[in-house]
């Protein structure tokens, strides 16, 4: 009778927190409980006028007396019993009762959650853009020296709880609280736009020392390690280099490309023996990356590479416009005509479509390189990168100021163009909010239209005019027309922008046309109207 009239009030307590409709019905359950403990107490005690009965009750009695003192001490033993169960009934629906709060703000931060949930589907759709769903990390099955990547994202913690009743269901209650806050994690993960998507940093690294600079300038500006983890590829087997690169611990993840011989080669090709072993470094980076870390897409930069303080909200904001858009095959940090004086210092947030696969710190997905990788060259990636075959006439954006420079003057190509042009590409210093940006203006239906309307409707003007002496009056912006190779090489000096050709495309330009600053105004360098493809002779 006690052991059921406990775990009633204990059920009562339990279901009073539970459900708040039967307050009343408990409150008289408790009262009937309390009483028929009470009764039981009076029960139990012997009849106040038999103590006296064999001496125990009246002075001098003797043994008798003691006797009658055991018979009391026995009924005041019961009343401490009961006084001490009542106390432990206490003090256990107190715990329960902090259990049961604890249950119940789990349920609000789900609901909580369910709710954010809710309002995120629904801006997704809003949004119109296709966004792959988070996939699960695998870890990678290669030796790594110091490891970086945090393959679990949520601990949970399980605390067990000493149930007087009734624990089965207790238990069941926070199993299923905890499954029910388990699968709004995971549809959370998959109704998540591409705020949440892991974006790596794969680094190319050889020989220089200084991949310090770009190392420490990576670490300084990266807003979550989890979200960007940092994976630098090492070909050359350089220990100084290494030993630079182990000094960053768990901050990286450090890898080494294990063929490290040299490559056949014709006879006239021995001095591009560092071409080909780039070629090679990479594929092997970048099949590490996709299929060894099972990442999705890749931000490439190289060791002679400084970021931008907006680097990682650059790629990130136009990682969903990449991913839904076919027309597009690479976003890159990199403007080629990008020198001060040749941009609008005060548009750090414009960015462009380009034709002109700019690299230089670029993302990559994962569907593009299966389909690159079965054909990739043995040298001189980045120029088989421009040909049409791979190209199909897709496109990159890249932004108004680089989100990258290059500090590496001497590498394989020997300083070429670094002197002339690459050492003085402004580097933007302004932290440009991308993702809260509207980039669909991006996508080529929309992006075309606007383009070609701003570039022909500009006054065609001839060269002479914008120079130092010219009588052109205006802030512009003009268009300067070429119509054939030799004449965009020769116009394209004379204003100060880069004059080669790679498969008849011009740096930086986009359906022929390039566009930058000269004096102050706007110049869209291009060619006549009712242009329609490039001409791959003009290389």
């Amino acid at each position: 009778m006690t052991l059921s009239s406990l775990r009633s009030l204990v059920w009562c307590h339990w279901a009073m927190v539970r459900k708040k409709g039967s307050l009343i019905l408990c409150g008289a359950f408790l009262f009937v409980a309390w009483n028929a403990l009470l009764l039981l107490f009076l029960w139990g005690r012997p009849p106040i006028g038999r103590l006296g009965e064999g001496g125990g009750a009246e002075p001098g009695a003797g043994e008798e007396w003691g006797a009658g003192k055991s018979k009391v001490g026995g009924a005041n033993g019961l009343a401490g019993e009961v006084i001490r169960l009542a106390e432990e009934v206490e003090s256990e629906l107190e715990t329960q009762k902090k259990l049961l709060k604890q249950i119940q703000s789990h349920r609000e931060l789900w609901e909580q959650r369910k709710e954010l949930e809710k309002r995120e589907s629904e801006d997704t759709k809003d949004e119109k853009i296709d966004v792959e769903p988070k996939k699960p990390r695998q870890i990678p099955a290669v030796h790594l020296s110091h490891k970086v990547v945090e393959y679990a994202q949520t601990v949970t913690k399980k605390t067990q709880t000493l149930m007087v009743t009734p624990p089965q269901l207790v238990m069941k209650e926070q199993e299923t609280d905890q499954k029910n806050k388990q699968m709004m994690e995971d549809q959370l993960g998959l109704t998540t736009p591409s705020p949440q998507i892991i974006i790596p940093i794969l680094v190319i690294a050889c020989d220089r020392v200084t991949v310090k600079r770009s190392l420490d300038r990576l670490i300084q500006y990266r807003p979550s390690a989890e979200l960007y983890p940092i994976i630098v590829s090492q070909d050359c087997g350089h220990a100084d280099t290494a030993r630079v690169i182990g000094s960053y611990g768990s901050q990286i993840t450090h890898i080494s490309q294990p063929d490290l011989a040299d490559i056949p080669v014709r006879p006239d090709h021995r001095k591009f023996q560092g071409y080909y072993k780039i070629a090679r470094h990479y594929r092997w980076a970048l099949n590490q990356v996709f299929n060894v870390f099972a990442y999705s897409t890749v931000v490439i930069v190289e060791d002679d590479l400084e970021v931008a303080p907006d680097f990682f909200e650059y790629f990130r904001a136009l990682y969903p416009i990449l991913r839904s858009d076919p027309t597009l095959w690479c976003i890159s940090a990199w403007n080629d005509n990008g020198r001060d004086g040749l941009v609008d210092p005060g548009k750090a947030e414009l960015l462009y479509r380009t034709d002109f696969f700019p690299g230089l710190g670029w993302m990559l997905l994962k569907e593009v390189w299966a389909e690159l990788e079965p054909k990739w060259p043995k040298a001189f990636w980045d120029d088989w990168m421009r040909h049409p075959e791979q190209r199909k006439n897709r496109s990159c954006i890249r932004p108004e100021i680089s989100r990258t420079i290059t500090f590496g003057r001497k590498g394989v190509s020997l300083g070429q163009f670094f002197d002339q042009y690459l050492r003085y590409i402004k580097l933007n210093t302004e932290f440009v909010p991308f993702t809260k940006h509207d980039l669909s203006y991006l996508v080529r239906e929309k992006y075309d239209v606007s383009f070609e309307k701003d570039v022909y409707s500009a006054p065609l003007v001839k060269v002479e005019e914008l120079q130092h002496g010219g009588s052109l009056k205006g802030s512009g912006p003009f268009r300067v027309q070429y119509s054939s190779r030799d004449s965009f090489k020769v116009l394209a000096r004379n204003l100060g922008v880069m004059d080669d050709l790679k498969s008849g495309v011009p740096r930086a330009g986009y359906r022929g046309v390039v566009s930058f600053i000269s004096r102050g105004r706007r110049i869209y360098l291009a060619p006549p109207e009712g242009w329609t493809k490039y001409d791959v002779s003009w290389s």
